[in-house]
């Protein structure tokens, strides 16, 4: 093999691996970008989802439905933005950021579950239908509890690695 044909291998062998560290340091910063943007939105639309149920209690239909759609509206901008980052993962990316973006997925896709519901118990309530009411209250209720599990997992992931999560 001519010295020709060594340089020219050695730099195509380069520029493959400076693109595969590249990609890889993109995708982790890209994360670490994205998710004050992410977090934002998850607390508005928990802060949204607590003030419609708030005025749902206080029997304001409307403004407790605009909440519940401006908190379904927070937590899917997240989810979509969390699909992006999880469709971008290598076989290199690692675990903890893997299952960090795997709860939160579950987390919000249980909240935007409890928020169906609590925009259906909105929709009974002002309809008088206030058995019905209660059953999707009841239902947005426990689907919050179940929420509250993955948000603590994903806390715990945080805390237990701040080297990742800056």
């Amino acid at each position: 093999m001519s010295d020709y044909s060594k340089v020219i291998i050695f730099i195509v062998i380069l520029i493959v691996f400076s693109g595969a560290v590249i990609y890889l340091y993109n995708t982790d910063s890209s994360m670490n970008q994205s998710m004050p943007d992410i977090s934002s939105n998850i607390v508005a639309g928990d802060s949204d989802y607590n003030s419609a149920v708030d005025l749902l209690n206080n029997k304001n239909y409307s403004e407790a439905k605009n909440k519940a759609i401006s908190a379904k509206n927070n937590f899917n901008h997240s989810m979509i933005q969390l699909s992006k980052i999880k469709d971008n993962f290598t076989q290199d990316t690692d675990d903890v950021y893997r299952n960090y973006i795997s709860t939160v997925l579950n987390e919000l896709e249980i909240k935007i579950n409890a928020t169906d519901y609590l925009l259906e118990a909105i929709d009974n309530y002002k309809d008088f239908k206030n058995s019905t009411g209660n059953e999707y209250s009841n239902q947005a209720n426990e689907l919050m509890k179940d929420a509250l599990e993955f948000q603590n997992v994903r806390n715990n992931l945080v805390r237990e690695n701040p080297d990742l999560f800056k």
